[in-house]
């Protein structure tokens, strides 16, 4: 059964309460939109700026417990959810790739978290071969 929920808070993109960006993210797009619109929307229309602040109010409460909820379902590691495809790229996401190392030195946080040496060690074994062939070639 999938237990997926489609909105909740995104505290990593997130400028006030994270209602915009988790809008963004639940509806693929780049949550720059969701803002422009929760402030173009009361200019444009008959909407008052009190009633469009209440909607972001009820979003936001709305989303802090969807997002408790999410919490409680998705206990994996970051490492574990990195393959994941639902994963919707926004403008936090495009400046914040992950390089190689960086996704080494998480594997090296899941493996020391997991019961596995083995792994452990080769993957520290492959970064310190890494490093000695930088530093060949700087010289």
């Amino acid at each position: 059964m999938d237990r997926r929920i489609p909105f909740a808070l995104d505290s990593h993109d997130k400028k006030l309460l994270g209602v915009c960006a988790g809008l963004g993210r639940s509806f693929g797009v780049d949550p720059l939109f969701v803002r422009l619109a929760f402030v173009a929307v009361p200019l444009l229309t008959f909407v008052t700026v009190w009633q469009a602040v209440l909607a972001y109010l009820i979003c936001g409460a709305i989303g802090a417990a969807a997002k408790g909820r999410r919490s409680r379902i998705d206990r994996r590691s970051e490492y574990e959810r990195m393959g994941d495809p639902a994963r919707r790229s926004s403008t936090h996401d495009v400046l914040t790739k992950l390089d190689s190392t960086d996704r080494r030195l998480m594997a090296i946080d899941h493996h020391l978290n997991s019961s596995s040496s083995d792994a452990l060690a080769r993957e520290i074994e492959a970064l310190r071969r890494e490093d000695e062939k930088t530093q060949e070639e700087a010289k």
